[in-house]
């Protein structure tokens, strides 16, 4: 999108008859807000109030979103207390709730924390991610609760829930633009009556790359040398749309269809060095980059630029039939289809050294049916479900072979760089951006060769078939008292695969070594397959008390399980390739935990505190391209969580959350470098809070939402290091603005870190399996106008 194209949409936005639009994330106000209406949940499969549901679960209505102005998942977890969601890229978000992360890319890992997306399983990390825009709310479950998630993921859920069409005609259009080219537009249609209804949902996002790209920048010197002219980085180009349909022949009957398109054709991300220096020399982690993949990028890694190409594709029917008084059927049942590829250069630097691509694809089906029975002393469900997926992770990777050798740090090759040191070539790049190891394969061929282009790839499959049936029940002795128990039994068959092409290195031939540049076997396209079965009952009980009719106190057991892991590569024995299979055991996790949720006065809030035991705790490791998991014993993670929100009068009302979360591996030397290690991406404190203000003036509504989250400091990953770390910070929003004609239309602004505080999301990344972590820098200060309207 062109600036002048941005500025003309803005303009036809003025002019237009719509409505007030929402905040920049174009999410769709309902009817519970922040007003003080009561928030219902559906987080135990039935519309509850959100103070009556006896687990530890927060929700965002669509009106707090819009108060919010945020726009996009990581930004909405950061007033959510206990969740954290990076969004290193579309392809790569990693999930956190108390401590727990998500983000694995290999198909042969199942997930810990699970996405929803109107009540399907979506948590495959490459096809998991989701554009806000249109929602009826967002609802986090904090802890395992196995009988509610079809695939019992281990700490809980986020679930997102699409605005539902309703009888009537509305519509509504916003849009917005800013700093960096920065423009959006979104809005919907809706069409119906109160037995068929339809809606019709979009949203398109764009800004350019806040990080500098100089790579192949014909205005740098050394940089117009045949090399493709790179795009700046961690940008966005974003689409979305979503059509929904509603169908209630009878008060007995409702069925929805919800399909949604989701797509990135983002540019690249920009995994930044501090040991290898752009040309010009480094200027540090939020400085510009010199990032521009192979020559040979177009071929081998699946496009000439950095950067992502994402489509998703997702369908769900949901039908919910009232059989008798009391007694309901509910079936919910989704496909969702994804298909990724992000280029990327992992070494930070302007050699040609690590370049990477992520080729993922998958499918997957998920089917659930579940009866439910209100009565006035009992309540009661049990079902089934079955989710099925297949998927692939292929990583294909370019080097040039004098330029690895050069440039790796491996003990392996320490040999070959004291014979390099004692010809003149030294390190990988000088600190000008220099790179100096372009002139190994010279040396190390005697001027035979110049350049030795190399290429590799290795893929991962994943099959997973999961089968369960649940039971729950819930006995209320006195209106005062319930008491739930119900459990889950699972059973999965997974199969793993694994192929390579990982051909020997022409240079090492030449130094009587036989081996691939990255030491991995090489299959040479064959795949190998291997097939296990498990099977787990994962039980929880909860009871809640109702101290006034406004405050209830809750405790909850529950037991949560991160599914084992078929893990299969290669290996060379007795120089046969053959199947390398580890099976790495389930992590299971014990909950305990109790709260206080309710309203006195004009505050609405809860208190929770939780223990989490964890047993076989699952770490994941990166060395030569390659993650692998494996076991690194015992875990905990004690912690507190809190929430609140009062209302001092008409027009003004403070809103804030707190965390404290403890998670770190057990001090036990058997443990290894993993002993102590603090859980990675969760800070030990985190917290926000703000205040809403919405004043009428003569005709007008002035509003106002400034707001402040803070974090404490976070490893991103383990073992824990410093260099690998980000220190507490704080980040300041405020987005204001003025409504007219009774809130059809609105015009404001919005800054989110207003401050511009430097900061880091996340930092080692693939580089960092090779010994040279690379730093992906935050989002600076953005800002800008927002206008809308609705009819």
């Amino acid at each position: 999108m062109t600036r002048s194209f941005s500025l003309v949409l803005v303009g036809l936005l003025l002019g237009c008859s719509s409505t007030a639009a929402l905040a920049q994330s174009a999410v769709q106000p309902t009817a519970p807000d922040a007003e003080g209406a009561d928030i219902v949940v559906t987080a135990q499969k039935r519309e509850q109030k959100i103070q009556d549901v006896p687990i530890t679960v927060t929700a965002l209505t669509g009106a707090r979103l819009q108060e919010l102005g945020v726009n996009s998942l990581a930004e909405v977890a950061l007033y959510i207390p206990g969740l954290r969601i990076q969004e290193q890229s579309a392809n790569n978000p990693g999930f956190v709730i108390r401590g727990i992360t998500s983000d694995s890319g290999s198909s042969q890992q199942g997930a810990r924390v699970s996405l929803y997306y109107n009540g399907i399983d979506i948590s495959r990390t490459r096809g998991a991610y989701q554009d806000l825009y249109d929602l009826e709310r967002i609802e986090v479950v904090k802890g395992p609760q196995a009988t509610l998630f079809g695939t019992a993921s281990a700490v809980g859920a986020v679930n997102l829930i699409s605005a539902q069409p309703r009888a009537g005609t509305s519509a509504e259009l916003t849009g917005s633009y800013g700093n960096y080219n920065r423009g959006q537009v979104s809005g919907f249609i809706n069409l119906g009556n109160d037995t068929l209804s339809g809606r019709l949902a979009f949203a398109y996002k764009y800004h350019d790359g806040f990080v500098r790209n100089i790579a192949g920048d014909p205005t740098i010197p050394n940089q117009n040398q045949g090399r493709i002219k790179q795009d700046d980085l961690n940008g966005q180009d974003q689409r979305g749309i979503r059509g929904s349909l509603r169908w209630t022949p009878s008060d007995a009957i409702t069925a929805s269809l919800v399909l949604t398109y989701d797509g990135q054709r983002n540019p690249g991300t920009a995994f930044r060095s501090r040991a290898l220096s752009p040309t010009g020399g480094n200027g540090g982690d939020y400085s510009y980059a010199e990032l521009s993949g192979s020559p040979f990028s177009a071929a081998v890694l699946g496009d000439a630029k950095l950067g992502l190409k994402r489509d998703v594709y997702d369908a769900n029917f949901t039908l919910t039939a009232q059989i008798a008084p009391g007694v309901s059927f509910t079936t919910v049942n989704g496909y969702r289809k994804f298909n990724s590829n992000e280029v990327f250069d992992a070494d930070g630097g302007p050699a040609w050294y690590l370049e990477f691509a992520e080729d993922a694809r998958g499918d997957q089906w998920s089917h659930e049916g579940r009866f439910n029975f209100t009565g006035p002393k009992y309540r009661a469900s049990f079902g089934w479900n079955a989710f099925f997926e297949n998927n692939l992770q292929r990583v294909p990777f370019s080097t040039e072979e004098g330029t690895y050798l050069g440039c790796s740090v491996t003990p392996t090759f320490a040999g070959i760089r004291s014979l390099l040191a004692a010809n003149g070539v030294a390190g990988c790049v000088a600190a000008n951006g220099t790179v100096t190891a372009a002139r190994t394969t010279a040396v190390l061929t005697g001027g035979a060769a110049t350049q030795l282009p190399y290429q590799a790839v290795f893929t991962n499959y994943g099959t997973n078939d999961t089968y369960s049936v649940f039971a729950d029940g819930t006995w209320i002795p006195t209106p005062r008292l319930e008491i739930t128990a119900g459990a889950r039994l699972l059973i999965e068959q997974r199969k793993s695969g694994y192929s390579s092409v990982q051909p020997n290195s022409t240079i090492l031939a030449s130094l009587g070594i036989r081996s691939s540049l990255l030491g991995t076997a090489n299959t040479n396209g064959q795949i190998f397959t291997a097939q296990k079965s498990f099977t787990a009952v994962l039980p929880r009980a909860n009871v809640l008390y109702r101290v006034t009719d406004s405050v209830n106190v809750y405790a909850t057991i529950s037991k949560g399980r991160r599914s084992p892991v078929v893990q299969l590569n290669a290996a060379t024995v007795g120089g046969v390739v053959v199947p390398n299979l580890q099976v790495v055991p389930d992590e299971v996790v014990w909950n305990y935990e109790a709260g206080i949720k309710g309203k006195v006065g004009p505050f609405t809030g809860s208190l929770g505190v939780f223990y989490q035991d964890y047993n076989r705790f699952q770490v994941s490791v990166t060395n030569n391209g390659v993650t692998t998991t494996q076991s690194a014993g015992k875990a905990s993670s004690p912690g507190v969580e809190a929430e609140g929100n009062l209302k001092l009068g008409r027009f003004v009302s403070l809103f804030g959350n707190f965390a404290y979360v403890d998670g770190k591996i057990a001090n036990n030397a058997s443990f290894g470098v993993f002993s102590g290690a603090r859980f990675r991406l969760q800070p030990q404190y985190s917290a926000s809070g703000g205040v809403t203000v919405r004043v009428p003036v003569q005709g007008l509504t002035l509003y106002a939402t400034p707001s402040a989250t803070y974090q404490s400091s976070v490893f991103f990953e383990l073992p824990n290091s410093a260099a690998i770390s980000q220190g507490p910070y704080t980040l300041v929003n405020i987005r204001a603005g003025v409504e007219i004609a009774g809130g059809r239309y609105r015009i404001g602004g919005f800054a989110r870190n207003a401050l511009d505080r430097k900061y880091l999301i996340d930092a080692g990344n693939t580089g960092g399996g090779f010994g040279i972590p690379s730093y992906i820098r935050g989002e600076p200060r953005v800002y800008g106008i927002e206008i809308g309207g609705k009819f």
